[in-house]
């Protein structure tokens, strides 16, 4: 699966996905910083990657609606201290793989994970 990590992420996440044999590249590195939601968005559909973001604005489906994408993950976490963003992400790794992703919508909280998309609107 591929994934593009916003620059609001730690880079770990990136590199948790890399060892999990999936293909991670963070804004940063694609020399994305700063870029406009809607433009980060449409990149993701051209690359077919799965948007990995603090960025609570994705979770709106009226304006992101997840069967337009290849999956968007929003952490909406109560602490956005890196270790503790590090530890949420850790928390749905596994899940990834077993999970609808394509064409979803998670939210993910400390304790939950809430999936969004036509199976399961």
């Amino acid at each position: 699966m591929h994934f593009k990590i916003d620059e609001n992420m730690p880079t770990e996440i990136a590199e948790m996905l890399i060892s999990a044999g999936h293909d991670a590249k963070t804004l940063n590195e694609q020399h994305l910083k700063g870029v406009i939601d809607s433009a980060l968005v449409n990149i993701c559909k051209d690359e077919n990657r799965v948007l990995v973001t603090l960025d609570t604005d994705f979770s709106d489906i009226r304006t992101y609606p997840p069967q337009e994408f290849s999956g968007i993950i929003v952490l909406r976490v109560g602490s956005q201290a890196k270790q503790h963003v590090i530890k949420v992400f850790q928390g749905i790794l596994s899940f990834i793989d077993r999970e609808p992703l394509k064409q979803h919508l998670w939210i993910v909280e400390e304790t939950k994970v809430r999936i969004r998309g036509e199976d399961n609107e």
